[in-house]
């Protein structure tokens, strides 16, 4: 009877241990996002619907140039969500008069931020006349202007090189840029990234560190990075930067976004 209940105590403890280590994994989805330095999350966009959450962005609509006589006419069709991924698809195909059709996402008038960490997971297309890019860019844009309102650039890629641009742009009697590059492979899933506050904007891949703006006290006029800014995800094709000359055998070509997330300091 002793073996009997020490047999019994034995079974009831694995058990109990079995319960709580289950308890515990449901308790922290693995998708939870936790962030060691500091950062609390305050909005983000997982792409876990069956379509874009129009809540969140917007759609820019157009094929005007858009300032870098780029080719594509951008529409709402081009983005798509699949398998937990925004999909934004560069494609050839004929809108009024333009040759190709991809699409830009604003978060303009409805999610906007000063200060923070802005990030997101992306995987981008590769190929010549290919313009992707995670940007942000001034709240006050309609009534200041470019390059008044001031613009972060978070990523961009051109072409088949393996450089990643970071680049701040505002104004100081005339546009004024200061940006870095980083050596890198283009064509995998990457996380960028932005940490900016009141003294300077940080750029990071992947959590490293590779370039640095001073913005404190609004040095070298840099009062634009002081009010809020909003979030764009946008796959060009062609312009004055990449070239006006396109791949077609690349396309389509895809963009895909597995999330971007905003957090602010604790």
């Amino acid at each position: 009877m002793k073996n009997f209940y020490s047999a019994l105590f034995v079974i009831i403890f694995i058990l109990s241990v079995a319960a709580c280590s289950e308890t515990s994994k449901g308790s922290a989805p693995s998708n939870t996002p936790v962030d060691s330095s500091g950062y609390q999350l305050v909005w983000s966009d997982e792409f876990n619907n069956n379509a874009v959450d129009t809540t969140n962005w917007n759609f820019e609509i157009g094929g005007q140039g858009w300032g870098n006589h780029e080719q594509e006419y951008y529409q709402p069709a081009n983005a798509t969500v699949h398998d937990g991924n925004l999909v934004i698809a560069g494609k050839k195909e004929d809108v009024q008069s333009n040759h190709y059709t991809s699409s830009r996402m604003t978060t303009k008038g409805k999610r906007e931020f000063l200060y923070g960490k802005v990030e997101a997971r992306i995987k981008i297309p590769v190929g010549q006349g290919f313009w992707p890019a995670f940007w942000m860019l001034g709240a006050d844009i309609d009534t200041v202007n470019w390059p008044a309102c001031g613009e972060v650039d978070i990523m961009e890629h051109i072409n088949t090189d393996s450089l990643l641009y970071g680049t701040l742009h505002w104004d100081n009697n005339g546009h004024v840029q200061k940006g870095d590059t980083l050596v890198y492979t283009p064509s995998d899933f990457h996380v960028y990234a932005v940490e900016w506050d009141a003294s300077s904007i940080r750029w990071y891949l992947d959590g490293k560190k590779y370039h640095e703006v001073s913005i404190l006290n609004g040095v070298n006029s840099t009062s634009e990075f002081h009010k809020p800014f909003y979030i764009l995800l946008n796959l060009a094709l062609g312009g004055d930067w990449p070239g006006q000359k396109i791949d077609g055998n690349k396309l389509p070509a895809k963009m895909y976004v597995d999330y971007v997330r905003v957090y602010k300091k604790m």
